[in-house]
């Protein structure tokens, strides 16, 4: 099956309207409950005080981290129009010093474990608030709330094999009518309480906290609601560019979320006591509750879609990258190289999403658990954004601390904010982080470990071609062998051991080697080197970016294309099956080489990752000890 990489020549109001879709689900559904989490999580009564102090601090948190960071600067940082933390690191890697390299992987690696703790959170709380609309049209329906959210749960991730191209164009719309009923009921609510627009002087939001002092960081980590999604705005860059994202964001997403934060906190200075329900629902009129319920339900589908389909990405970038062990990737679409199900991430982080809704029953519990690990990616993000700024674009000094210096001061505020939450929730997060950080950094260590044995093992290539050429020739065989080998170096251990058993070798032989390259996509005509080694030995080497799975199909195209042909009925592939072995030598601590060792054998084999045929694979195995 081919992939084709598509560009966007749809007009801009048309991709402007489906990163509406995409983009803006997670950040665009905040509503439901940041506010009343703000009051909640340091036990605040909605006086005026406090209510002009946290619209306040709302409205300026979205103007500096989400506007001015995001928008305005971390977006210019893409590789080939692609975004994401792991892009980031791709970028930061290619330019820093060899001494400092480990150092900006560590940085993207710990990024990119918070973004898996960020996406078990995100579905369950989003879902939940939606939910709970119920006890606010009628409290006698309290009991169904949970059941209600486990079942849009189940149902959302079970439809994710049928990919998203069917949904996605009805995403755009849905979304649209989402924000502009936020406009619409944050006007409302501002005309009759318009002393509420005072709260967009950030004297009110400084002010808070000079009069709480320590206690107003608790208010800070409740603010973090307000940002979820923020990485999204570059995650999704490669889907549909830098101005679209733009565009949504300054013409409908950032009018439409003040507004509706405006019209959250003019209810509350007209009536407190809505902070005891939801003053989100209270907005409406009682005969639009119901319709309001079911497209906060509808909204959060889609804002969950978005951080599901940015698992499925970024765990194959990590498995490009070499970071993940290989897993079973469907492409949903013949075209769209982007629409991609994983089935072990799907039904893995539903478990822990289910899990979670069980354990903490509503969105005020969970809420206490978020924002430990979105700040977390956000600092991740800001450091790896200073070394693109000053070693990649070459921009000076002062500029680069500036900058910086304004990022971390806002990233660290509301990091510490969040680290209060630890023992009530936070750590939830934390532990699904360190969890996947120790697998990835593990997989990269051991990956780095196994290279190194199989090279101190490996015989000189030019040496052993002249050896079976002209001074030992073994029996020749009709046919073509096609060995993979990993490293580009050295004669691959399956033909050393082809060779050493069956005491010949086909008439052709072929090394294949796959790289995976820091840049999203490799044009075909750029895919494939074939180099020939002697009259009857040549190397090919196909290039990949960490957006794509390499396809040996498609590979024995691009070499026919080259001079090079291929007769599968007379072609076989050779691969090496290692069976590794735990060791006293330095490397890694023992647990971690036995973790190592457990990864490589549940990894996918390479036959199926590789869309090898089956009926043409030889299997030769080979001990290496660690």
């Amino acid at each position: 099956m081919t992939y084709k990489i598509q560009e966007n020549h749809q007009p801009l109001a048309g991709i402007t309207l489906a990163a509406l879709g995409v983009v803006y689900g997670d950040i665009g559904t905040s509503p439901l409950y940041a506010v009343k989490e703000c009051f909640v999580a340091q036990g605040l009564s909605a006086d005026p005080f406090n209510v002009l102090g946290f619209i306040s601090l709302i409205f300026w948190a979205i103007m500096l981290v989400v506007c001015f960071k995001y928008i305005l600067f971390i977006l210019k940082a893409d590789n080939h129009q692609e975004g994401g933390i792991m892009v980031l690191m791709a970028l930061a890697k290619k330019r820093s010093r060899l001494s400092a390299r480990w150092i900006v992987i560590l940085l993207g690696l710990l990024g990119t474990a918070l973004f898996y703790g960020d996406s078990a959170i995100t579905p369950a709380i989003s879902v939940l608030s939606a939910s709970e609309g119920l006890q606010i049209l009628n409290s006698a329906l309290t009991p169904y709330i949970l059941p209600m959210a486990v079942g849009i749960l189940f149902i959302l991730f079970a439809i994710q094999r049928f990919g998203t191209a069917k949904v996605g164009i009805f995403f755009g719309p849905i979304m649209l009518l989402w924000f502009l009923t936020l406009a619409l009921l944050g006007l409302i609510n501002i005309w009759q309480s318009p002393t509420i627009l005072v709260a967009l002087n950030p004297w009110y939001g400084l002010d808070f906290i000079i009069t709480h002092g320590s206690y107003s960081l608790l208010g800070l980590g409740a603010v973090v609601l307000a940002l979820t999604g923020a990485e999204a705005l570059y995650a999704d860059m490669g889907h549909f560019g830098r101005r679209p994202i733009q565009y949504a964001w300054f013409s409908v997403v950032l009018p439409s979320l003040v507004l509706n934060y405006l019209g959250q906190g003019a209810l509350l200075l007209r009536n407190p006591a809505a902070l005891m329900e939801s003053p989100f629902y209270l907005l409406a009129p009682s005969w639009a509750l119901l319709p309001l319920i079911g497209l906060a339900t509808i909204a959060t589908v889609i804002a969950s879609q978005s951080v599901i389909s940015g698992a499925y990405s970024l765990t194959r970038q990590a498995i490009q990258l070499g970071f993940c062990p290989r897993m079973q990737i469907r492409h949903t679409s013949v075209q769209e190289i982007g629409q991609i199900y994983l089935p072990f991430v799907n039904w893995t982080l539903l478990g822990i999403v289910l899990v979670i809704v069980l354990g903490f029953q509503s969105s005020g519990n969970l809420a206490a658990a978020y924002g430990i690990a979105v700040t977390g990616t956000m600092l991740s993000s800001t450091l790896l954004f200073s070394v693109v700024m000053y070693r990649n674009w070459r921009w000076p000094l002062l500029l680069v601390i500036g900058l910086t210096g304004v990022f971390l001061a806002v990233d660290l505020v509301f990091f510490s904010a969040n680290i209060f939450k630890i023992m009530h929730g936070g750590w939830l997060p934390l532990v699904i982080g360190a969890f996947i950080f120790t697998l990835m950094t593990t997989w990269w260590r051991g990956r780095k470990l196994l290279s190194e044995c199989i090279q101190e093992q490996a015989l000189p290539l030019r040496k052993f071609i002249r050896e079976v050429e002209f001074i030992s020739p073994p029996v020749r065989v009709d046919g073509t062998a096609i060995f993979l080998d990993r490293a580009a170096k050295g004669v691959p251990h399956a033909l050393l051991h082809n060779l050493r058993h069956n005491k010949v070798l086909h008439e052709r032989v072929v090394i294949v080697t796959i790289k995976t390259e820091d840049m999203p996509f490799i044009k075909l005509d750029e895919r494939v080197e074939v180099t020939s080694l002697s009259p009857t030995f040549s190397r090919v080497v196909a290039r990949y970016g960490f957006k794509e799975t390499p396809n040996i199909p498609s590979i024995i195209e691009c070499c026919a294309a080259r001079g090079l042909p291929f007769d599968l009925t007379k072609t076989s592939f050779f691969l090496s099956k290692e069976a590794l072995i735990s060791t006293t030598r330095p490397g890694m601590a023992p647990w971690r080489e036995h973790l190592f060792i457990w990864m490589s054998k549940n990894a996918l084999r390479p036959t199926d990752f590789f869309q090898i045929p089956l009926d043409r694979v030889v299997e030769l195995g080979a001990q290496i000890e660690l």
